[in-house]
């Protein structure tokens, strides 16, 4: 492949890499039908796979999303059932522009239609694949084994401590999860402390601490001990600061730049932050005179190309560049993202499909439902103009294909 000679724009246009012709008919938020010309060309990229150079000025983990088998019950509840190859195509499809894999968090619908039986045999599938293409892994460690209801602490615990055994048997880094059930059992910040440092006194290497807000999974409001988020804050720093050798790292999951911000200033000497912040990450990322944050993103997942790309333009010391490259997905992102937020994951699975990951848009769960026809249309609106589907002709026909089954006539 080659390498980008502009950046991608998210704004739509009338370029030369456009069609004359009709156009696809989509609906707007409003429910009227308007005219999008698609694009011909895609965007381009630096070279893949063994040619690649390493990202080496920050460390890029996308969360992956599963596929679902087209074929089973994907009705909510029902057990998932993966498509394990062209799920495991996916990550090899990240690994091969750089990224690390971030297995088994919210993006691949922990908790939203994978269960832990599920996300056990991700695990084990995705850590073999990495051993075998030197790709980097770290796994979400969590207690969605427990069964829904009320837990003791020591249940919880030991949920959580099955789930870090298994990941450490495969060999990946782990991410220690929220815990809904912990959200629940604990009646203060003591709790938290005291949860949090068992968990890390056994684990067997430096791990990272997640800390996903009510955003993405309304049960975890008030984590850490408290609604108030700077006593929060003070809870999680207290949990790093009394082991910081056993934390790598934070994922800050809070849609707020400022709060993150301020928080990664705090850390430990050698503990880094990723910022999991899908609305803010260009200029997290780029940092300022006094730090920056690593990446792990759900919003990579769709965007793993560029986002390798930029990121290796920010390696060379250009800031502005990749800043040029990156700044106009933002508004994808925050679209993709919007609230509920939780259900970011069906935007993520559609552009897949159309970007030709996969055959299908099914997902597990059920969760393709999740969002309407104008949001999706937008979506494939705003990618297409970032030219992010390598053959834009057959995301254009999957596009009409899911129009048609809505009733929009072309």
């Amino acid at each position: 492949m080659t390498t980008r000679t502009t950046p991608p724009s998210a704004a739509p246009d009338t370029s030369s890499v456009r069609t004359s012709g009709p156009g696809l008919r989509l609906p707007d938020a409003e429910g009227r039908l308007r005219t999008y010309q698609p694009r011909r060309e895609p965007a381009t990229f630096t070279t893949t796979g063994a040619d690649a150079a390493p990202l080496v000025s920050r460390t890029v983990f996308s969360a992956a999303h599963v596929v679902a088998d087209p074929y089973a019950d994907s009705s909510p509840g029902a057990p998932a059932v993966v498509d394990w190859d062209t799920t495991l195509a996916f990550r090899r499809h990240l690994w091969s522009h750089g990224l690390g894999v971030a297995e088994a968090m919210d993006t691949a619908q922990r908790g939203m239609g994978l269960d832990w039986a599920g996300a056990a045999e991700l695990i084990r599938r995705s850590a073999a694949e990495a051993r075998s293409t030197g790709g980097r892994i770290a796994c979400g460690v969590g207690t969605d084994q427990l069964a829904p209801g009320a837990h003791s602490l020591e249940e919880v615990r030991a949920a959580y401590e099955e789930q870090l055994a298994l990941v450490e048997e495969t060999g990946s880094q782990a991410i220690l999860m929220a815990s809904r059930a912990l959200a629940a059992a604990a009646e203060g910040p003591e709790d938290y402390l005291a949860v949090y440092a068992h968990l890390l006194r056994q684990a067997a290497e430096p791990v990272v601490l997640h800390w996903l807000g009510p955003m993405f999974d309304p049960a975890l409001d008030g984590y850490w001990g408290s609604t108030d988020l700077d006593a929060a804050t003070e809870t999680f720093l207290q949990v790093i600061s009394e082991h910081p050798d056993k934390v790598d790292g934070i994922k800050v999951s809070l849609l707020d730049a400022r709060r993150e911000v301020e928080l990664r200033r705090r850390l430990p000497q050698g503990v880094r932050c990723y910022t999991g912040d899908d609305f803010n990450y260009p200029e997290l990322i780029a940092g300022d005179e006094r730090g920056f944050s690593h990446a792990l993103l759900g919003i990579f997942d769709p965007l793993g190309p560029v986002a390798a790309e930029a990121v290796r333009v920010l390696d060379t010391g250009d800031v502005k560049g990749f800043r040029e490259l990156l700044d106009p997905t933002v508004e994808l992102s925050r679209h993709l993202f919007r609230a509920p937020t939780r259900f970011y994951k069906t935007g993520v699975v559609f552009l897949a499909w159309l970007a030709g990951h996969q055959d299908h848009f099914a997902m597990v769960g059920g969760l393709q439902s999740a969002r309407s026809l104008p949001h999706l249309a937008r979506a494939y609106e705003l990618a297409d103009g970032l030219g992010l589907f390598p053959d834009p002709t057959v995301a254009e026909a999957r596009m009409k294909s899911l129009l048609g089954v809505y009733g929009v006539d072309q």
